[in-house]
């Protein structure tokens, strides 16, 4: 059975993840990093070969997955997740397995994120996330003002050719 993503939400009701896919990632990339998401989430995750790009984490990043992507001038794209088992959701809110989506970062070719980048942009959501019972997730307002956003980018980048050519 395929596993449910679920995108955390903080307190605040920005969702990191999807603005992440909004604001840093080139369209192609967005897609490319949804198209692996999706084909861990119908594997699912304990079945997926990973192939680079799902890949488990360790060290002090342990418990953590990511989904990974080049981009455009070989920038690295990752979308960090945690999973929920199914014989683990009982007070979580969820109805079965998922993939928890967290948040995303980017880097330049032949880099690493630091300890410290980890540790702000990835750990602490990962954690606020985790405290949560039921688990804050978002939710089809926040579902659909991603959509619409993604809809506003693509006519951009359609506006974009349309003059370059014109």
């Amino acid at each position: 059975m395929a596993w449910e993503i679920v995108y955390h939400r903080t307190a605040d009701g920005r969702v990191p993840a999807l603005d992440f896919l909004i604001d840093e990632c080139p369209p192609s990339v967005e897609a490319d990093l949804l198209a692996a998401l999706a084909a861990v989430a119908d594997a699912p995750p304990p079945a997926f070969a990973g192939g680079g790009r799902w890949e488990a984490m360790h060290g002090a990043m342990g418990g953590y997955y990511e989904v990974r992507t080049t981009g455009p001038g070989r920038r690295h794209y990752r979308l960090f997740c945690l999973l929920e088992r199914i014989d683990e959701v009982d007070d979580r809110g969820l109805e079965r397995s998922a993939i928890a989506v967290v948040t995303g970062m980017w880097k330049s070719n032949a880099t690493l994120f630091t300890d410290a980048e980890y540790r702000r942009h990835v750990r602490a959501l990962g954690d606020d996330y985790r405290n949560q019972r039921p688990r804050r997730i978002a939710g089809e307002r926040d579902l659909a003002a991603y959509l619409a956003k993604v809809a506003a980018k693509d006519e951009r980048a359609q506006q974009g050719k349309r003059k370059r050519r014109g």
